[in-house]
């Protein structure tokens, strides 16, 4: 076929779709949204608000441009912005912004165009902007900064590696020395450390310790513990504390440079300090570390423990982190077995390479590889109690896994072992544990119980194990004391009402403890209770069942451990009913409950400043039309007002309006779903559909969907603003029988809307991804209601896909078909009907929708030879379609020009099919294979042919 093609404009490239130009609407023109138009829109990130509660730092990101940092006092004027930067922080007395600015992505790109090497880019620099002086410091060169949790004296930078002192070429009268062998001067290099400096914020004096290696800062700031090479140093390498207060470094023990310090730990205070000690410099890949400890006062570091050479005969971990205890008289640390190693002296045709596989191994093969680089470091938990000077082995390869409470202070531990239990979790996805008690003072251990399902969490304080077990659906305690078992909620409904899984239930989740661990708060489906841990005696506090009203507990404390007994609570609030969001207070010592805030909105995030006696906060209102822009009030929400306008330019654009439809299932069950009109949406006409759905999305009627090059699914607002009408229906599953439950409920839903007379019913098109590009490439086997389908990482064949891998993780998909998302609820040996009934593929046959499929090489999820069969079987009996893969991109695609591609074909698509859109050469020709990355094919076809 000879085609004949339009040129476009190559500076326009994402404009191709704009035989659509302007919709009237009243008395106003607004503009049509293109593909283009989507990179406009700005995300606010990183929002950070001031302890004092005067000003707030965010980053305004546009697209995969720069970010602008932007400061901002807490009435939302402007105090200081600046562009290419990310990622700030106040000091902790909020005198002070510090940040870093990136040098323009345009110019890195054009270097890296120029094949300029990594080291010659530009470096970042560091900004350090005093609030209340208005002035601004840069420092270039930076490598990376800290400053500390809770103090505000300091920031501490490094800098890039330094370099070499320039020859010095002057012309001189010297002595011939040209018989005498000269030694080579030392070469430096990152190898030998960097720069560390310590900066004054408030005199800006700076103190530069010399090429350093690690370093970390004690959250109250006055101490730090660094390792240097000592290759200037007249003191020698080796481990430093330094003291700010008095620009005093101390040597706590010096080794040759070529030792390596893979831990180091420092208290809260900065009073203690810990570091590991690898100072074997052979090439030995079994090495022996030790670790030492220091204490405020000594004049060295000291030997606390030698690998081998204690109690438990294992080797000192050089992986596993150091931690104090809050009190400071514990040290955590890890113990490791010998490692496994390979012999060095076999050549590559020498080794074997073969992976066993075997049928009753606790973890499946691919497990283990994804787990091997962990395994390797596999540690255990052990402790340093610096009252008895005695080691305490915590954990061992037996009881692996540890959880311990009251920040390392509490006087036991719980250890667990899920290996005898790990083979049956390829399919049940559960994952019971024995759990003994230690004594952390003693080491003592004590059984504790076989089998426990619902994890292996501790109370704040220590008190007691908590967790909730599916088997039985029940929250329960053991008191860690009398190791007495008490179940909270046997009998009662605090599992998910709406379970529609072939599995046990999942609960609500819980909001924490109160002080001293004198409550356990468990949340139901609308309500926050309270329960006693001994007895189990219970109180609602909220009672919002009746109203519908969902109440949740919200932290605004980042040093909060546990719940006050005496002070307001901030509750967030939502109603099932009409999908409306809020904030609401609850007076533990009153027992009483005031809404603050309620409307047609998500209201999200609440950040508090912590040091603000007016309780100030920032949190973010948004809806369907409405952008999550930052607003701020003080706790009681009375004035809130709005601070920031990230997107002025969306009131230019017809957008559209978000509604919530009932209708009922063929089944017979309720069902709700959201709706989606063009901003200028007329009743006397009819409008293209697009039916977009995964599982339930109905509590999201109020969410904004900003404009974006999505990497999975339509843009709602981007094809209503082109005149499409969006229908997203809730779906209710039946157990053994997921696509079936599909059409139950998005066909009748989709009916209902057509009978209201303004959906052009043969043009109605439906977009999903994942399971929902699964449920769609059932649905086409079913009805011919879709004029287009696009189904992105499908699942056309049960039974093969029931026997892959989620490559990601190395884990049998077997557990998603018999338990989780699937919904089988069994083996195809068990119920081979199912699978048969629920696999698209023994019905392609049956679809006349023409379909694209994206699914991608390097999936993790869905194993994309699925994809393959769905196209390979739909091209075999001669059905329009096309199938996407981009190259080397996992479950979607997430770089960015492929994220653009795939939107603008995916619009072509639908464009084509159900607006009479001219078609595109690539559904016409498709891209062969030797003008990949070269003609994409965009251009449509002319439609005055020779």
């Amino acid at each position: 076929m000879n085609i004949k093609t339009k040129t476009i404009d190559p500076m326009r490239i994402l404009t191709l779709l704009c035989f659509l130009s302007v919709i009237t609407t009243g008395f106003a023109q607004k503009k049509v949204m293109q593909n283009d138009d989507k990179a406009l829109w700005n995300r606010i990130r990183n929002v950070k608000i001031s302890n004092s509660g005067d000003h707030l730092l965010y980053d305004l990101e546009k697209g995969e441009k720069d970010q602008t940092i932007q400061l901002l006092d807490i009435k939302g004027d402007k105090v200081m912005s600046y562009p290419r930067s990310k990622g700030g922080q106040f000091s902790h007395d909020s005198k002070y912004a510090v940040f870093a600015v990136n040098a323009w992505k345009d110019s890195i790109r054009e270097m890296k165009r120029r094949k300029v090497k990594k080291k010659n880019l530009p470096k970042d620099t560091l900004m350090i902007y005093d609030i209340n002086g208005k002035s601004l410091k840069k420092i270039p060169n930076v490598k990376s900064y800290k400053m500390p949790e809770k103090w505000s004296g300091i920031v501490a930078y490094m800098l890039e590696a330094p370099k070499p002192a320039k020859k010095d070429t002057a012309k001189a009268k010297v002595k011939d020395t040209s018989k005498v062998k000269k030694k080579k001067p030392k070469k430096v290099s990152k190898d030998n450390g960097f720069h560390l400096v310590i900066r004054q914020l408030a005199t800006g004096i700076e103190d530069t310790l010399k090429f350093v290696h690690s370093y970390k800062l004690a959250k109250e700031g006055r101490h730090l513990v660094y390792t240097t090479s000592g290759i200037v140093d007249s003191l020698g390498g080796g481990v430093y504390h330094y003291d700010v207060d008095k620009s005093q470094k101390t040597l706590l023990l010096s080794n040759h440079h070529k030792t390596k310090y893979p831990q180091l730990g420092i208290s809260e205070s900065g009073k203690r300090i810990s570091f590991i000690v690898d100072a074997d410099s052979t090439k030995s890949l079994i090495k022996k570390p030790e670790l030492y400890a220091w204490n405020q006062g000594e004049s060295e570091a000291k030997l606390i423990v030698n690998s081998e050479d204690n109690a438990s005969k294992l080797l000192v971990s050089g992986d596993e982190a150091l931690r104090f205890s809050k009190n400071e008289e514990r040290l955590f640390f890890g113990l490791r077995t010998t490692p496994i190693v390979q012999d060095t002296t076999l050549l590559d045709e020498e080794i074997v390479n073969v992976e066993v596989w075997t049928y009753d191994e606790p973890r499946l093969y691919t497990v283990q590889e994804i787990d091997t680089k962990n395994d390797r470091k596999k540690a255990y938990l052990s402790l340093w109690d610096f009252k008895t000077n005695k080691m305490i082995q915590v954990a061992d390869p037996d009881y692996d896994m540890v959880s311990y409470g009251d920040e390392g202070n509490s006087n036991y531990a719980i250890i667990g072992d899920r290996t005898p239990y790990q083979l049956q979790s390829q399919w049940t996805i559960q994952f019971p544990a024995d759990l003994q008690r230690v004594d952390l003072n003693t080491g003592e251990r004590t059984a504790i119980a076989k089998k426990i399902y619902g994890g292996m969490s501790m109370s704040p304080k220590g008190k007691y194990l908590y967790g909730y077990s599916r088997k039985d659906s029940t929250w329960f305690t053991y008191d860690l004391k009398t190791l007495k078992y008490t179940a909270l909620t046997k009998g009662r409904q605090f599992y998910n009402e709406l379970h529609d899984y072939p599995d046990d239930p999942y609960s609500y989740g819980s909001a924490g403890w109160t002080e001293n661990d004198e409550k356990f708060l468990i949340y139901d489906r609308f309500d926050i209770w309270a329960f006693d841990p001994e007895t189990g005696a219970s109180k609602n506090l909220t009672n919002g069942r009746a109203s519908q009203m969902r109440y949740r507990y919200l932290k605004t404390d980042n040093e909060e451990r546990s719940i006050s007994n005496s002070k307001a609570w901030l509750l967030s609030a939502f109603n099932e009913a009409n999908k409306y969001g809020g904030f609401a207070n609850y007076n533990p010592k009153k027992e009483s409950l005031k809404t603050l805030i309620e409307g047609p909105y998500v209201y999200e995030r609440p950040w508090l400043a912590q040091n603000d006696k007016k309780k100030r906060l920032v949190f973010t209102r948004q809806s369907f039309t409405e952008f999550p822009n930052l607003w701020t009030s003080d706790i009681s929400f009375k004035s809130p007002k709005q601070i920031t306008d990230a997107n002025p330019q969306q009131s230019d654009y017809n957008w559209g309006t978000a509604e919530m439809v009932e209708w009922v299932s063929l089944d017979g069950k309720p069902l709700k779903g959201m709706l989606i009109k063009p901003e200028n949406f007329d009743p006397n006409k009819k409008y293209p559909m697009i039916v977009n759905f995964y599982e339930k999305s109905s509590n999201g009627l109020y969410r904004h969907r900003p404009p974006s090059y999505g990497r999975s699914t339509i843009s709602y607002p981007f094809y209503a603003s082109r005149g499409y009408v969006i229908f997203n229906p809730d779906v209710h599953y039946r157990d053994g029988y997921p696509g079936e439950s599909a059409f139950n409920c998005v066909i009748p839903g989709i009916t209902m809307l057509i009978d209201k007379g303004f959906i052009d019913k043969d043009n109605i098109g439906v977009q999903g991804h994942s399971w929902g590009g699964y449920q769609i490439a059932y649905l086409v086997t079913k009805t011919d209601i879709f004029k287009a389908a696009e189904s992105g990482a499908p699942v056309p064949n049960m039974i093969s896909a029931y026997g892959g891998i989620r490559w990601w993780t190395g884990l049998s998909r077997q557990f998603q078909y018999e338990h989780t998302q699937s919904r089988i609820g069994g083996t195809p040996w068990e119920y081979p009907q199912r699978y048969i009934e629920n696999s698209p593929i023994f019905n392609i046959d049956k679809i006349n929708t023409p379909l694209l499929i994206m699914h991608n090489d390097a999936d993790g999820h869905v194993p994309w030879y699925q994809g393959i069969e769905f196209f390979v079987s739909l091209r075999r009996l001669g059905k329009p379609s096309w199938f996407l893969n981009y190259n080397d991109e996992p479950h979607w695609p997430l770089k960015w020009q492929n994220r653009i591609d795939f939107n603008i074909r995916m619009s072509q698509f639908f464009d084509y099919y159900l607006k009479g859109a001219p078609k595109p050469v690539w559904m016409e020709r498709g891209v062969p294979a030797m003008e990949k990355g070269i003609n994409q094919g965009y251009e449509y076809i002319d439609s005055n042919k020779d």
